[in-house]
């Protein structure tokens, strides 16, 4: 890999007071730093099809997964609304063009998949000269983006995802790390991304007080952190978050919170809390130190109301911010999780916002985009319509947007 600088922001998410340029990649979900933030980026506050969309690409099939960019190539995953095909697509930056379409796995019968979700819900993970693929036990694949070509696959780590997978793999360093929690296995395992052999594997310590698979069962993506020097994998499930050594796998601390279905990516607000939901409308914010069960002890909030249960947040100062399932918009004290303000503003959502450093965009499940300014007082800067609706978070390179919408795929810039 030759853009060291790039690569260090990829492999770590880490806390930091100091302002990010324009992001010349996009190697995971959320974001070279997991947050959804891409500062530096000068985004249009009004979206028009004829005057800010550069091209608009067909995506075949169904998938909720989220574009990532590395260099002048888009790559995104896609299946059969079936399941018995799944499929890559690597699409040009400049001009839009499908440069690979290729089919990954081939099921002759796939199991169950909620049409709430889909067959290639987990965001695949890019470096220099590899992408990374991941459909849930279904398999997990390392290609050469170069020739298309496939340097390793997995396809022996599993689990009854039961209602479909979703969690999307990260990299660390030399490991590419993904969850399978599901109906009747849950565990995390990190892979070496060069050979895509076992690292660790470890179960998950959780005692879910249930025989009920459906309630073990998440759809979470974890995060690296930096807590007192050290880095910190944390990772939420059904009814509590652990966190991990990221080298080796050894649970250091957890944390129950109730509810399934997990599927927000963790964030660290600058106080050092890590704040994460559940999948039932449960957000907690935690000091990320101590070890063992440190619910009691390292619990310094929780919040109910307005919570999302599946699009992620954004931290940006001492507020987070987010956007429930049902169309209300909160900003959050991060010292003490009182609402500053909650603004209905109507739709149903399921990507998660991002945040160019000076507006907020959230897009929902019928084609509306929101912008407002992040303070202490609601302020909409724009709204628009576009496509058929979204529920894969967008990618944004330089000041352009890469937006997926149900059937396709678009370029939005402010030129």
């Amino acid at each position: 890999m030759h853009r060291h600088y790039f690569s260090s922001i990829i492999l770590l998410v880490c806390f930091s007071n100091c302002p990010l340029i324009a992001q010349e990649n996009w190697p995971e979900f959320r974001g070279p730093s997991g947050n959804g933030q891409a500062l530096g980026s000068k985004l249009p506050i009004e979206i028009s099809e004829s005057e800010h969309v550069d091209w608009k690409t067909p995506i075949h099939g169904k998938g909720w997964s989220s574009p990532v960019v590395w260099d002048d190539q888009v790559w995104l995953t896609t299946a059969t609304i079936d399941g018995k095909q799944m499929s890559v697509i690597c699409v040009d930056l400049e001009t839009g063009k499908v440069l690979r379409d290729q089919v990954i796995h081939q099921n002759a019968s796939p199991a169950f998949c909620h049409p709430t979700n889909s067959y290639a819900s987990p965001t695949p993970a890019i470096e220099e000269g590899r992408v990374y693929l991941h459909f849930g036990s279904y398999g997990t694949t390392c290609l050469d983006i170069r020739t298309g070509k496939t340097i390793w696959q997995r396809t022996d780590l599993k689990c009854d995802h039961f209602r479909g997978p979703a969690s999307s793999p990260i990299l660390y360093e030399n490991m590419l790390i993904v969850a399978f929690d599901g109906f009747d296995l849950q565990y995390v395992v990190a892979l070496d991304k060069e050979t895509g052999k076992t690292i660790w594997k470890t179960d998950r310590e959780i005692d879910y007080g249930t025989d009920n698979g459906d309630l073990k069962k998440a759809y979470g993506t974890g995060s690296v952190f930096q807590v007192n020097g050290k880095p910190m994998l944390v990772y939420p499930s059904a009814m509590a978050t652990i966190a991990y050594d990221v080298k080796t796998g050894e649970p250091i601390w957890t944390v129950y919170h109730d509810g399934m279905n997990a599927s927000a990516r963790p964030v660290i607000a600058e106080n050092g809390l890590v704040i994460w939901t559940n999948g039932m409308g449960k957000m907690v914010a935690v000091k990320p130190t101590g070890t063992g069960d440190i619910t009691e002890s390292h619990l310094v909030w929780s919040l109910r109301q307005g919570v999302a249960k599946r699009p992620s947040q954004l931290v940006i100062g001492n507020r987070l911010y987010m956007i429930s399932d049902k169309g209300i918009a909160s900003c959050i004290d991060v010292e003490n999780g009182n609402p500053i303000w909650q603004v209905r503003i109507g739709g149903e959502f399921a990507a998660s916002p991002i945040f160019d450093g000076e507006k907020i965009f959230v897009f929902s499940e019928s084609g509306d985009i929101h912008i407002f300014k992040p303070g202490d007082q609601f302020l909409r800067l724009g709204r628009s319509q576009l496509g058929d609706g979204f529920k894969a978070s967008p990618a944004v390179v330089g000041n352009r947007m890469i937006l997926r919408s149900f059937s396709h795929l678009y370029c939005i810039s402010s030129e």
